[in-house]
């Protein structure tokens, strides 16, 4: 939800980075003697959504998450390739991925390899990113931001007074402050307070993060910190960067330092080739193959399975759907159909749940969670970016919870109510009468504010349902219901803070979370398994013709938007928001988090 925006300027986290192994020499003679070797190269620069993609040809166009940690593990494997390359290019990803692409180097780093950062403008979570590498390396003309972390919050009760719409708002948890940017004018102390619980945590990871990779001490990082903008020499002498050159010289340099006759660099190493030879019968066949996707969403087929069911976007009543301008919607009827089928696949030995979700429906939240702990197979959560609200609602039903360290999670609270606009309509010159029967008939009216009847009535409900969330989380933490009210009240943790309190069991990345989901499957570490993504992509075909609704139905494809100019994805994103907003309020109570967190 975007009814405030929050952006992180400066945001790190940890990954403990483990002695690599002894490398093998990768390179190769020829019948002439000559020494050749391959580095591979990937250009990080997209927004890699979590899930699959969509089935066939144009689920090629957006690189999904997994697919480029799958391509970096590949480079890993791969003994012709003797080293890394990563361009990194402004990705417009949050705290949650970073972790996963940070640990996926760590494991190209472990096989004994060299990685490569090649950044050129480089921001904080650019240089993340880098800093995780064996060396980062900038062009002359380069630059590096890293100016602190700013939260913003905007709020627009002023501009509602103008307007003469009432929002009328109800929230169960002080903390749990999704309505305060409609009903207030600043920051409530409690919703400030979070704010600044958060940020510190952040803030803290940021500077462990920087003194663990470029063996800086901790008073010399904040003063970095605080001096901010470096351009490529001073980053240099700063112990920002190791190598300060052009693309051309830096290849060069790593044929000399592999002490080969030749260097191939392997662009986009990884990427699925397709042909696009389509002409004649045969390439006209090709084509719809292409379009239709012929991919088991299963690798394999005899070995056990573990299932990976992704739970992406707002939480919302019904199917899965993409709107209009591409935002995504998590169906719980949708979720909970591929929870199902997992459970009746006999070579599914457990369940993993990605969650990427700010929450949303409570409703639909519930039917998630039920299917969850009613399950006979074994289900851990993986949590991503954000598994906040109703993200942590429907993940506190699984046997272990995995959150990553910059994780936004927690927000166990209840927000509801309307927007009256009777004030809006009479200034411009429309009217509505009223005719009642009922104290209560006017609780979803659009118009009128609520009565104090009607007012009493939504708020008995949604204590109702935060008494459900906070009995059930206690209960499947095991903890006491007092000591989880503590956590309660919209009270919102990184991961790395979720962890020191109960609210997940460990820090790891999805890996991670397939490997305990193994274990309580009672398979051994090393035992070999497939994965099966839920729910199944649709493929070109189901999303042109199977859209229950006209806005599927013409919805911008995601692939396009993802290419946008920053200013225009950033009007776009705005948009984005806005349409969630409108999609909740069709619903009665919403578990959502109170903003939307963009990492910049």
């Amino acid at each position: 939800m975007r009814n405030s925006k929050i952006n992180f300027l400066l945001i790190g986290l940890c990954v403990v980075v483990a002695a690599p192994a002894v490398a093998k020499d990768n390179r190769k003679a020829d019948d002439k003697g000559t020494k050749k070797a391959t580095s591979a190269t990937l250009t990080l620069k997209d927004d890699y959504p979590e899930g699959p993609a969509p089935a066939g040809l144009f689920g090629e166009l957006r690189p999904r998450l997994q697919d480029i940690v799958e391509r970096i593990d590949k480079a890993a494997k791969d003994e012709k390739v003797a080293g890394l390359v990563l361009k990194v290019r402004s990705p417009h990803v949050g705290l949650g991925k970073v972790d996963e692409l940070r640990a996926a180097i760590a494991r190209f780093r472990n096989s004994g390899k060299r990685v490569y950062a090649d950044v050129q403008s480089a921001r904080t979570k650019d240089y993340l990113v880098a800093a995780a590498c064996n060396e980062i390396v900038m062009p002359p003309s380069g630059d590096l931001m890293i100016t602190g972390l700013q939260a913003e919050v905007t709020f627009v009760k002023g501009l509602l007074d103008k307007l003469d719409i009432k929002a009328d708002f109800i929230q169960i948890g002080a903390f749990k402050g999704a309505s305060e940017p409609l009903t207030r004018t600043n920051m409530s102390p409690e919703f400030r307070r979070q704010y600044e619980s958060v940020i510190d945590d952040y803030y803290q990871q940021i500077v462990k993060t920087i003194v663990a990779d470029r063996k800086l001490e901790p008073e010399k990082v904040k003063q970095l910190i605080d001096d901010g903008l470096f351009m490529a020499n001073r980053a240099k002498e700063a112990g920002l960067v190791d190598r300060v050159c052009y693309e051309d010289e830096l290849e060069s340099q790593l044929k000399d330092e592999l002490k080969v006759d030749k260097l191939v660099f392997e662009r986009d190493y990884g990427k699925k080739k397709i042909d696009t030879d389509f002409s004649g019968l045969t390439g006209f066949m090709k084509l719809i193959e292409l379009m239709a996707g012929t991919e088991s969403s299963s690798k394999g087929g005899r070995n056990p399975k573990i299932a990976v069911v992704y739970a992406v976007g707002v939480i919302m009543s019904g199917e899965s759907k993409q709107g209009l301008f591409g935002d995504e919607t998590l169906g719980g009827d949708t979720i909970v159909k591929a929870l199902r089928q997992a459970q009746d696949d006999d070579k599914v030995k457990a369940i993993v749940l990605r969650v990427d979700s700010p929450g949303g429906s409570a409703l639909a939240s519930d039917l998630i969670w039920r299917e969850i702990v009613r399950s006979k197979k074994p289900v851990v959560a993986s949590m991503g970016d954000t598994a906040a609200s109703g993200g942590y609602y429907v993940s506190m039903g699984a046997k272990k919870i995995y959150a990553e360290p910059g994780t936004l999670t927690g927000s166990i609270g209840v927000v509801g109510g309307k927007l009256a606009l009777k004030g809006l309509m009479n200034k411009v010159g429309i009217t509505t009468e009223v005719i009642r029967r009922g104290k209560n008939s006017g609780l979803l009216s659009g118009i009128d504010p609520f009565t104090p009847e009607e007012r009493a009535a939504w708020e008995r409900s949604m204590k109702e349902v935060y008494a459900q969330f906070t009995g059930k989380a206690a209960e499947g933490r095991k903890m006491e219901l007092a000591k989880l009210e503590q956590l309660a009240a919209g009270r919102l943790f990184t991961g790395q803070m979720a962890v020191d309190n109960g609210l997940a069991d460990k820090l790891g990345t999805l890996s991670d979370a397939v490997a305990g989901a193994k274990e309580l499957a009672g398979l051994k570490a090393d035992d070999k398994v497939d994965l099966m993504v839920l729910p199944q992509p649709k493929n070109f075909f189901e999303h042109l013709f199977g859209g229950d609704d006209e806005t599927e139905a013409r919805a911008v494809p995601p692939q396009l938007t993802s290419r946008l100019s920053p200013q225009a994805g950033e009007i776009l994103q705005q948009v984005r928001g806005a349409q969630q907003w409108l999609n909740l309020f069709s619903e009665r109570t919403m578990t959502v988090l109170p903003y939307h967190v963009e990492f910049r």
